[in-house]
């Protein structure tokens, strides 16, 4: 019985050790060599300091700036550590409040725009954190944008266009646009 007791625990620390230690340290030395960025969280600085991650979403609610996707974590939104979407089914009377707030306030940011707003502004993505919205949404919020940075609308277009990732791998999912990057494309075109 002792021989057997002897053997899991030698087993156990085998397993601790070359699962728990040894495998995550070469899978780390792999992404460290080889994709650097993207393994320690795609983040962005901005004259030497910390301004976020091309992963996670930002707050915007200046005109000058192209708006996210709502955030449904909380206390603040685009929380990483709270990360989750609101639980609202299509009938909840939260669910059609947040909306109308939000149309509500891209209209009073841009009441010359008579085009509908895509839906992708008036909802959170099911993470909470996701910093893309679709061409479309971009393309909506382009004219406020240009006009509140005066600069043409065309400039403005072009850089959508330029940031607008396409399908992965050609098939999955749906161009996108990453707001966070757009905004310091456009921060930078000043």
């Amino acid at each position: 019985m002792w021989t057997q007791i002897r053997i899991s625990v030698l087993m156990l620390a085998a397993l601790t050790v070359v699962t728990g230690v040894l495998y995550p340290l070469v899978v780390t030395g792999i992404a460290q060599l080889t994709m650097p960025g993207q393994a320690n969280g795609s983040l962005i600085t901005q004259d030497g300091q910390l301004a976020g991650s091309a992963l996670i979403g930002k707050q915007y609610d200046d005109p000058k700036y192209f708006w996210s996707r709502l955030s449904a974590t909380g206390p603040t939104p685009y929380n990483s550590a709270a990360s989750s979407g609101s639980n609202y089914g299509p009938l909840h009377p939260d669910l059609k409040k947040a909306a109308d707030a939000r149309i509500a306030a891209l209209r009073a940011a841009d009441p010359s725009n008579p085009a509908p707003v895509p839906i992708d502004l008036i909802t959170a993505s099911g993470s909470g954190l996701d910093p893309h919205i679709s061409p479309e949404a971009a393309l909506y919020q382009a004219s406020r944008v240009a006009r509140a940075r005066g600069i043409g609308e065309a400039a403005v277009s072009q850089l959508i266009a330029s940031a607008t990732e396409p399908r992965q791998l050609g098939f999955l999912g749906e161009p996108r646009v990453n707001v966070v990057l757009l905004n310091r494309s456009l921060d930078r075109k000043r």
